[in-house]
């Protein structure tokens, strides 16, 4: 076993992570890995051979890393290669799936599952059987568009029926997709219902994380699309001890993920099995059209092991422009004059750092419970004491619907001392204790 200082991941999974998986690495702890990122969510979506509602990238093992441990992984940066990119608010086409259509594809006139498939022409019915000469994409857009990019002015814009068009024709070029990647590039579709809108590009990487201790789906890899696997009518069906104790909520789609967070990622599987994927050029909290503009990427993490965290999920330390208001680190002029009002009452105040702490489950408001049940486990608090914390010292962010939630709260020093963070939280936010 050769322990690399960098690794180079351009591979892609058919949509399926967990134990099994193979795992490319180690990696050192320490070292950097470099993933070259498939476009998640649409193109997998359409592509019926494709298990998992992505493709993420094969896990990558981390020297020393064990089941309990977790994984320190800096995101140094993330660039998007995609010059388009397509989405919308999504449907699905009757009979082309047995109970979730991001897994179990079948082929509505044959039934044949995960059919073989060719491309005829552009459109929503391009993408067809082999056996039988039928549309069988499991997935329609109800209101979707066609948005190009110029990198170097930092913007997209959505454009007219005639350019999506032209671009359709040359889809796998403009999305410039992986050589390795399996998908239909969504581009196809050549959807532009809405015209002329524009937005910055501020990518962000929506699957980050580790793989989970069950083989599952790489989409619902999280509290809320993982629920969906619970005694479900397929073949990666899970139990409901599974969904609560196996996933990692690696699949996240917080548009904090971005270039100078950090990601703190529960190991349980030895090596953890670090991936990406799922590449957005932009997104507002919440993703509430379901899907965003999914891109081809190269994204740098540099990894690290932690001892002994036995996560239940996700830790982010975002930038801090990122932060809610109340949960900014403190700077040393206020934390002075913290000192002098506490003083004047005879009380002393322990510094404190911020943290988020990732909360998932089927619905927003379960997703919320979670994350303050995760908070109060690791800091040996009651759930109530969290939520006052949160109230007055933090909030609770929605990372996607239906329930991806970010809590965020000013964390005592101690604590994070005894998870063995708090440096890594000092540094990060250069922090005056």
């Amino acid at each position: 076993m050769v322990v690399e200082d960098e690794v180079f991941n351009d591979l892609q999974t058919n949509g399926i992570i967990g134990p099994h998986s193979k795992m490319l690495g180690p990696v050192a702890d320490g070292g950097r890995i470099v993933f070259l990122t498939a476009p998640g969510c649409w193109g997998p979506m359409i592509t019926p051979t494709i298990k998992g509602g992505h493709e993420v990238n094969i896990p990558v093992a981390v020297e020393g890393a064990k089941a309990g441990d977790g994984i320190v992984i800096k995101i140094k940066s993330i660039r998007v290669l995609s010059k388009a990119a397509s989405s919308g608010v999504d449907t699905t086409r009757k009979g082309s799936f047995v109970g979730d259509p991001y897994v179990a594809k079948k082929c509505p006139s044959c039934n044949e599952p995960w059919p073989e498939f060719e491309v005829e022409g552009i459109g929503e019915d391009a993408v067809r059987c082999k056996h039988c000469g039928s549309p069988a994409s499991p997935f329609k857009m109800v209101n979707g568009y066609t948005m190009v990019f110029d990198h170097g002015l930092g913007i997209g814009v959505t454009v007219d029926k005639k350019t999506a068009e032209e671009i359709a024709k040359n889809a796998w070029e403009w999305h410039a997709l992986p050589k390795n990647s399996k998908q239909v590039p969504i581009l196809i579709f050549a959807k532009a219902d809405i015209v002329g809108v524009p937005s910055r590009i501020r990518p962000f990487l929506g699957q980050l994380g580790t793989v989970p201790a069950v083989d599952i789906p790489d989409s619902h890899n999280a509290g809320d699309f993982g629920y969906f696997l619970i005694d479900a009518p397929h073949p990666y069906a899970i139990t409901k001890e599974d969904y609560e104790t196996k996933l990692t909520d690696g699949h996240l789609d917080v548009d904090a993920v971005r270039e100078g967070t950090i990601v703190i990622a529960p190991v349980k599987v030895d090596g953890g099995g670090v991936y990406a994927g799922d590449a957005h050029a932009m997104q507002g909290d919440g993703e509430v059209a379901g899907h965003t503009t999914d891109v081809t990427a190269e994204s740098v993490v540099e990894v690290s092991v932690v001892k002994n965290m036995n996560l239940d999920g996700p830790i982010l330390l975002p930038p801090e422009e990122d932060l809610p208001p109340l949960a900014k680190p403190w700077r040393k002029d206020e934390w002075d004059n913290v000192q002098k009002l506490a003083k004047r009452f005879g009380i002393e105040v322990e510094p404190v750092a911020p943290v988020q702490i990732i909360g998932s489950g089927p619905n927003i408001n379960d997703a919320a419970m979670d994350g303050f049940k995760r908070a109060a486990k690791l800091f040996g608090m009651s759930v109530e004491e969290i939520r006052n914390r949160v109230t007055i010292s933090g909030a609770v962010e929605i990372g996607r619907l239906p329930g991806i939630v970010q809590v965020s709260m000013q964390v005592p020093l101690r604590l994070l001392e005894k998870l063995g963070i708090d440096e890594l939280v000092v540094k990060h936010y250069g922090l005056p204790f």
